[in-house]
């Protein structure tokens, strides 16, 4: 997706190098959670009963003396305790690696804005780079990706197997090996979300907020603003910003030209909800532009998602995307008749 900056533009260099970072955690955790510890799960009441006082949620840290004590009194609990670390260390400090290497992407991806507005780079600003052809398309890539790796990681990794993971290195490394534990534990912190709960449509069911007030953990505390955002999707939903449609000249081709940037255009309205949820006009121009035909896209590749069951709970969205239903639908009926 994204192609080598020009030698000159270092802001540029310095967002395509954080793009290629987000390919590599989606990459990771893709693999990753092809091996989760069955353990980690608790799923069978055996497992339960044995490891439920070892394997730990986001609970310990309210009264980690408390369970610490629990521990300690049981040579039993001491031993699977043990036994925990000496089978699935390996695993454990892996995933801690993952979580925290999204955490130091978000960061990253934070400090290079802030140098843009503190002039670090010379004679460049946020805007200039907005207006900038390979730096409107590296800055929204660098955002798309991070929401892409918060959608998948809720939906591979389970949120409670998070914690148990963050948990398990937290007691054996200590916090003081762990740089921001706050905000890793803030990004990894179960949602409420589970891809295994599913809705009276056979799809995973979203609890309310979701995933909006996942998407606004990190940004709010980095200092990512939602202006900022709102920049780059007012780019994505008027521009042809990888410049596809001289390709795709019919206009019933429009959905297949604007495809990538209309699948970050649907992860990045999750960053500002407002629009979604408010913003009846933009919703439409946005439809009609990007989703006039294709209602199931894909959010990254091979994890598609259905948009009017994943809108149905934001108004505008809503009644934007009914409406192109409506009107499709009228259209092929009376074409029928």
């Amino acid at each position: 997706m994204s192609r080598p900056a020009r030698t000159v533009d270092l802001a540029a260099s310095a967002f395509l190098r954080l793009s290629s970072r987000g390919e590599a955690l989606v990459a990771e955790l893709l693999r990753l959670s092809e091996h989760i510890p069955r353990l980690f799960l608790l799923q069978e009441k055996p497992e339960q009963k044995a490891y439920g006082d070892v394997l730990l949620d986001f609970r310990y840290l309210k009264t980690p003396e408390l369970f610490e004590h629990r521990i300690e009194s049981s040579a039993e609990l001491v031993a699977r305790d043990e036994d925990v670390w000496e089978n699935h260390g390996d695993v454990i400090v892996r995933f801690f690696t993952l979580f925290e290497s999204i955490y130091k992407y978000a960061k990253d991806f934070a400090r290079c804005l802030e140098d843009l507005r503190e002039g670090v780079y010379i004679q460049q600003t946020l805007e200039g780079v907005l207006l900038d052809e390979d730096g409107k398309q590296l800055i929204c890539e660098v955002l798309y990706l991070y929401g892409v790796l918060l959608l998948l990681m809720d939906a591979r990794i389970d949120g409670a197997v998070r914690e148990r993971m963050l948990i398990a290195y937290y007691r054996n490394k200590g916090a003081s090996s762990i740089d921001s534990i706050e905000d890793v534990f803030l990004l990894v912190r179960a949602t409420g979300f589970s891809s295994s709960v599913l809705d009276r449509n056979g799809l995973p069911k979203r609890p309310q907020g979701y995933p909006e007030e996942f998407f606004e953990r990190l940004p709010r505390r980095l200092g990512i603003s939602t202006s900022l955002v709102q920049m780059m999707v007012a780019r994505l939903r008027s521009e042809d910003m990888y410049g596809q449609i001289s390709s795709y000249p019919l206009p019933q081709h429009r959905s297949v030209a604007l495809a990538t940037q209309a699948r970050m255009l649907y992860v990045l309205l999750y960053f500002v909800p407002k629009v979604l949820e408010e913003e009846p006009h933009t919703m439409r121009e946005i439809v009609d532009r990007h989703f006039s035909d294709n209602w199931v896209i894909a959010q990254y590749m091979g994890f598609t998602v259905e948009l009017p069951h994943v809108w149905e709970p934001y108004k505008a969205a809503r009644a934007a995307l009914t409406l192109t239903l409506t009107l499709t639908l009228t259209l092929t009926l009376t074409l029928t008749l």
